[in-house]
């Protein structure tokens, strides 16, 4: 019995099918877009953790990073002895934020955590109760922020009930037939039938929806959204645990849309691989909250603050937020070509900025029709032949890549002539 299938079967024996693993492998060891598994095999890596390695896979000035906190302190709890990383950790977000004037920042552990935070210092800072998110939005698995998650299947099933005073409005995606008009229309008939816009507290949005499908929020409806919550007293609070941190050939993805939000949670790629995420938000909204009312027993490690610190290092002197952008026209380049052939799978609607990016596999070449069955196909083919990828979307239909920024041209190309391969009609 191979090592991978071994420990599958300790798996199955120790841990609950609630928590699904995408693929089969065991990893033994990683660097950079590659990874071993437990039977010594290779892989590219285009998953990126789920969007969480920008700097890839043990990147030196991470590790090197860590290593020295690791012989300094491990832990003392931020609310009991605090330490430098942490404040200057926050000193770096504050300044890098999208924010005009001054800005703080509160570090906790997960996505979930950072933007249920952001929902309880929106509370504080209002005075309100309602949230309004977007269907196939993703913004984590506790139960509040569940209830915000626009997805049913598989997040919300028997969990219920779920916390009340949370809204949804249709994200526009043009191959759907939901435009900017649609989604601002729901909003005033969400106003005139469920929620007084003085009782909300807070819209959020992520700037490019990552489980939904990498569907972009379009400027217009950003722009529309900035106005509304001024008009009303509402804070506009920005997504950017999956968009953050370079990945959309910009520091996070809402300096897309031309807007400032009130509040901005972070995670995934903050700290390299470590977990850590935070709220970044105007000073005076983020001194809303009183004492002791946040924070957590693990949030903001000083291992993770460190790493973090690295992280933010790397962006800068490896010019990441350009390779983004450099990435990101290779891969739209390649997957066009690859959607005008017929000796592939029919796909389209390319689309992502950066190097966020994905398609979607279609029933028919031309149509809009999805095929999520077709989309678990080319994953699991695209495995097989030494390659890692992830599927999204509100049907299943999209895959989306997410190799590390820091990825060579050959890696790239190696793993794109892979999913050429899996995508073969043959």
């Amino acid at each position: 019995m191979s090592q991978n299938a071994l420990l599958l079967s300790r798996r199955a024996a120790a841990v609950p099918q609630g928590v699904a693993t995408a693929t089969p492998l065991f990893a033994e060891r990683a660097e950079n877009a590659e990874l071993w598994d437990a039977d010594g095999t290779r892989y590219i890596d285009f998953a990126g953790g789920i969007a969480v390695l920008n700097v890839g896979h043990c990147h030196p000035r991470v590790i090197a990073a860590v290593r020295d906190q690791l012989d300094r302190y491990t832990h003392t709890a931020f609310q009991v002895v605090a330490y430098e990383p942490y404040v200057a950790l926050c000193e770096r977000l504050n300044a890098l934020a999208p924010i005009a004037g001054p800005a703080k920042t509160v570090l906790f552990t997960t996505g979930a955590e950072a933007v249920e935070n952001a929902v309880k210092i929106a509370r504080a800072a209002t005075g309100r109760p309602g949230v309004i998110a977007f269907g196939g939005g993703f913004h984590g698995r506790t139960l509040l922020t569940m209830a915000m998650t626009g997805k049913v299947l598989p997040y919300k099933r028997s969990f219920g009930p779920l916390p009340g005073e949370v809204f949804h409005l249709p994200f526009p995606i043009a191959h759907y037939g939901v435009g900017v008009e649609d989604s601002l229309r729901a909003l005033s008939l969400l106003f005139a039938a469920d929620i007084e816009p003085s009782r909300v507290a807070a819209i959020i949005v992520e700037p490019v929806q990552g489980e939904g499908g990498f569907h972009m929020a379009p400027p217009e409806l950003l722009q529309a959204l900035r106005r509304i919550c001024d008009e009303h007293g509402i804070l506009l609070i920005a997504d950017e645990v999956q968009t953050g941190f370079a990945r959309t050939g910009r520091m996070f993805g809402i300096e897309h849309g031309g807007i400032e939000p009130d509040l901005m949670t972070v995670a995934k790629s903050l700290a390299g691989g470590f977990p850590l995420s935070g709220v970044i938000g105007r000073a005076d909204i983020m001194d809303a909250a009183q004492p002791g009312g946040l924070g957590g027993t693990y949030a903001g490690s000083p291992v993770a603050c460190a790493a973090a610190l690295a992280v933010l290092d790397v962006i800068e002197e490896e010019g990441l937020i350009a390779r983004a952008n450099a990435i990101g026209d290779r891969l739209r380049t390649t997957l066009e070509a690859f959607a005008a052939r017929n000796d592939l799978l029919p796909i389209g609607h390319v689309r992502g900025p950066g190097a966020m990016v994905a398609f979607d596999l279609l029933a028919a070449r031309g149509g809009d029709e999805p095929d999520g069955a077709a989309a678990k196909r080319v994953t699991a083919r695209a495995l097989e032949r030494g390659l890692v990828l992830l599927s999204c979307g509100i049907h299943g239909e999209t895959i989306r890549l997410l190799m590390p920024l820091t990825a060579s041209d050959a890696v790239v190309d190696e793993g794109m002539a892979i999913l050429e391969e899996a995508l073969s009609a043959l």
